[in-house]
């Protein structure tokens, strides 16, 4: 597919699952706005694109998803730059860290994962919709079946901090995000939550063997509930087939008809067990509306703003 005069935008460009996208969409002819916190890391990346694709149309931008500031002076420099976005790729993430804060107070994962791309999404909404057919693809994980969102404590400051059960909030936190950004986009965009599957990424740097051993538990456990086995341990996948999903969910024809879904190994989900299976909890429209509202109180944005 030649994606020549397209522009997309990749969050956490710098590594991993967001170089190797911004890498394939580059390899086919768009302009990549490559977007990470560590300029030199995201500098490195460029250049391992470059190398592997000569005449690669890519632009680098500073942006620390963890501080609303630096999302403001992100989206104000390519609104400044760019003439549009076809596609916006909210990839970046931190996962199973220790209990902290982001530069405006919200819990770590929840204010990175969760609210950093959320208040990006909404900025960058005038670039998107000079696009002829715009979509927005959120990174979520399997890892949402740990927990749906705490509406009530979104930051911990009743609960007693788990690194993974706000792991699996935020995660559930991106799918019900690309779910309410289709519902009120009114069919002027479309939205995905995509799982990419289990990949050896600097996502887990944050792992100690307790918390390696406390995902299994959970893994074991969840495999249990649902009637089948765990299958000793999780199946790990290439960073290359991991970006494939995204990548196919922010250029594919086919993937438009699955607006708002969640999204593994290029396809469509249902809920149940497995890969291709969610908990039923992100698909409550209900939960959704309201994780938007407050989305919007917090960051002090709204969609109809933009």
């Amino acid at each position: 597919m030649d994606l020549s005069g397209k522009v997309f935008a990749v969050t956490g460009s710098s590594s991993g699952l967001g170089e190797e996208s911004a890498r394939g969409l580059a390899s086919r002819g768009a302009h990549v706005a490559m977007a990470a916190r560590d300029a030199g890391s995201n500098a490195e990346a460029a250049q391992r694109i470059r190398a592997a694709v000569p005449g690669a149309d890519l632009s680098l931008h500073q942006l620390d998803l963890a501080d609303l500031s630096s999302v403001a002076r992100f989206a104000e420099q390519v609104v400044g730059v760019l003439d549009h976005v076809d596609v916006l790729i909210n990839n970046a993430g931190v996962m199973a860290c220790p209990e902290g804060r982001t530069a405006d107070g919200f819990e770590t994962q929840f204010g990175t994962n969760h609210l950093g791309h959320f208040a990006l999404t909404v900025r960058l909404m005038p670039l998107l919709r000079r696009a002829q057919n715009p979509r927005v693809v959120t990174l979520s994980s399997g890892g949402h079946r740990i927990s749906d969102v705490d509406l009530d404590d979104p930051n911990f400051d009743t609960t007693p901090y788990d690194a993974w059960v706000a792991y699996g909030r935020s995660k559930s936190a991106n799918a019900h995000f690309a779910a309410e950004l289709a519902r009120r986009s009114g069919g002027s965009m479309v939205s995905f939550s995509v799982h990419p599957g289990a990949i050896v990424t600097r996502l887990g740097r944050h792992l100690t063997p307790e918390l390696t051993e406390a995902l299994m538990a959970r893994a074991r456990a969840s495999a249990s509930r649902q009637g089948g086995s765990s299958g000793g341990g999780m199946r790990f996948k290439s960073v290359e087939a991991g970006a494939a999903t995204q990548v196919w969910a922010a250029i594919s024809p086919d993937a438009a008809a699955h607006n708002g879904g969640y999204l593994a190994d290029c396809g469509p989900t249902a809920p149940g067990p497995g890969e291709q299976g969610y908990e039923p909890w992100i698909a409550d429209a209900s939960t959704a509306g309201r994780l938007w509202e407050l989305s919007e109180r917090l960051v002090g944005l709204a969609l109809a703003d933009s």
